[in-house]
């Protein structure tokens, strides 16, 4: 039984991880700026991690090549970083946040087809809650089909799915050394988003990594630190608080998101991506309800 105190504490934590990664896009859109890529910058970040987490525990490396199934959780995660990251860079931050928190629709498939879960009218609920949701934000005005009309709306409906993903595989495999599984985390987003930057930079798609610049060089590992406390922050308060308290309190960062974006400027927060998000809220309030799931 947790104290007032500790409670407060594991809370903290998860507000910390929803708030770093709800205000990213801003510092993204400045490396951009910056001429550093949002995929090269997210390699460089977790380049930083990556390497603190080898030095502070470097049987981490091991542990993870003796265990094959974690590969795919460092896909997962690199992937997720990537398209949200880059999403959130370059399309409509309240979309691509909306969208990427569609991440319960797909967990739901997932965990149906890896984990054997039951589908229960409750879950068909949630489904068709969130698709509702999703519909409603991606309206066209003019008309026409309710599908994501810029390549930063797919990046957070990609994103989305690759985080189901990657919470299910972390389910799957908890039986694993949780320092490999950390490691994994991190080190995808080197690999997937380093990955795909250079063969969008052979193509010419993207700009090359710009000249050593302290600008964005202090940047990278000052936003490293701060995804490096987040996540530290999700692990102290997701061990210690119920899973449905934790998922409630991280739905916060669409409020951290949309909030940042509408009070400095870069987004205006419509009536239809108010309705839609609302949609899609409820239906990850009601996966977290307790005896609904």
């Amino acid at each position: 039984m947790l104290s007032p105190r500790q409670t407060l504490a594991a809370i903290s934590g998860l507000m910390l991880n929803a708030f770093v990664w709800g205000v990213s896009w801003w510092p993204f859109r400045q490396f951009n700026g910056l001429g550093l890529n949002p995929l090269w910058a997210t390699a460089a970040m977790y380049a930083v991690c990556t390497l603190l987490i080898v030095a502070a525990r470097p049987s981490a490396v091991a542990a993870l090549w003796r265990n094959p199934p974690l590969w795919g959780i460092l896909v997962a995660s690199g992937a997720t970083n990537a398209a949200f990251n880059w999403g959130v860079t370059e399309g409509d931050v309240v979309r691509v946040v909306l969208l990427f928190y569609l991440m319960p629709v797909w967990a739901t498939l997932l965990a149906r087809w890896l984990l054997d879960e039951r589908f229960t009218h409750w879950v068909g609920l949630r489904l068709i809650l969130a698709l509702a949701g999703a519909m409603v934000v991606l309206w066209p005005p003019g008309g026409g089909l309710p599908l994501p009309q810029h390549p930063a709306d797919w990046l957070g409906v990609i994103g989305g799915m690759f985080f189901a993903l990657n919470n299910v595989l972390l389910r799957k495999y908890a039986h694993t050394p949780a320092e490999a599984r950390g490691l994994a985390m991190f080190a995808g987003g080197v690999f997937v988003a380093g990955g795909v930057a250079a063969l969008l930079t052979v193509q010419g798609s993207i700009q090359p990594v710009p000249a050593p610049a302290p600008a964005w060089m202090i940047g990278v590992v000052l936003m490293a630190l701060a995804f490096l406390a987040a996540n530290l922050g999700l692990q102290y308060g997701a061990e210690r608080l119920p899973s449905a308290l934790t998922a409630v309190v991280m739905t916060v960062e669409i409020v951290f998101a949309s909030g940042s974006a509408v009070l400095l400027g870069a987004e205006h927060l419509s009536g239809q991506a108010l309705f839609g998000g609302s949609l899609i809220l409820l239906a990850i309030l009601l996966a977290a309800w307790p005896g609904r799931n």
